[in-house]
């Protein structure tokens, strides 16, 4: 039996603390025919984080090069740092047939579903309360308390665009939240236009 098929792009978007990081990562090790879509930024490291794991870090002047040639699917500024998604290993995925995970902001979401509408599936990650939010970002003691108040007065700006996503998670427990996110992928997976083999399959079926 042909499994031809056609991949999906996941795009998962929150607020910075919101958990679209830690739920993108563990559905991607779950799922060995997801690839996780790694953004290019002009930001510096945060500790523990590898470049080319993470993201794939670059300076400014890499960067604008690569988004004035077409290099990059989509690519937006955040917090005064640029991030952007190559395009090449997106296209080549989808033609494989496997899926990309998108962990980005809503602008690069917006983006990505004016580019491949069809391919494209987005979640929006919220958090239980804007107090749970402030706690997650200063428990994980990455940032400054200036850049961490930043963040927070930027979070309700962006949870101002849930409406745009095709679906919406509350993230009041993270076991119960990423149980949602792979019943949505799972369940996108089995479209009919995504799968080109059922046509022929049930022509044989039925013949």
């Amino acid at each position: 039996m042909s499994s031809e098929r056609r991949g999906l792009l996941l795009v998962v978007s929150s607020p910075s603390g919101a958990g679209k990081t830690s739920l993108s990562r563990r559905l991607a090790g779950a799922h060995a025919e997801i690839e996780l879509s790694i953004s290019a930024t002009t930001r510096a490291p945060r500790p523990g984080e590898l470049d080319g794991r993470e993201y794939h870090f670059t300076d400014e002047a890499s960067f604008a090069e690569a988004a004035s040639t077409g290099a990059f699917l989509e690519w937006a500024e955040v917090h005064g740092q640029r991030y952007g998604t190559p395009r090449a290993p997106v296209e080549a995925a989808l033609t494989l047939g496997r899926d990309v995970l998108f962990d980005i902001d809503w602008q690069g979401a917006a983006a990505v579903r004016t580019a491949l509408p069809e391919e494209t599936v987005s979640v929006f990650i919220l958090p239980p309360t804007m107090e749970a939010l402030a706690h997650r970002l200063r428990a994980r003691a990455q940032d400054a308390s200036a850049v961490i108040e930043r963040r927070l007065a930027r979070a309700r700006e962006e949870i101002a665009h849930w409406d745009e996503y095709d679906y919406v998670i509350v993230n009041d427990a993270f076991e119960h939240a990423y149980a949602q996110l792979e019943a949505i992928y799972i369940a996108e997976r089995q479209r009919r236009r995504r799968n080109a083999w059922l046509g022929g399959f049930v022509g044989r079926l039925i013949s």
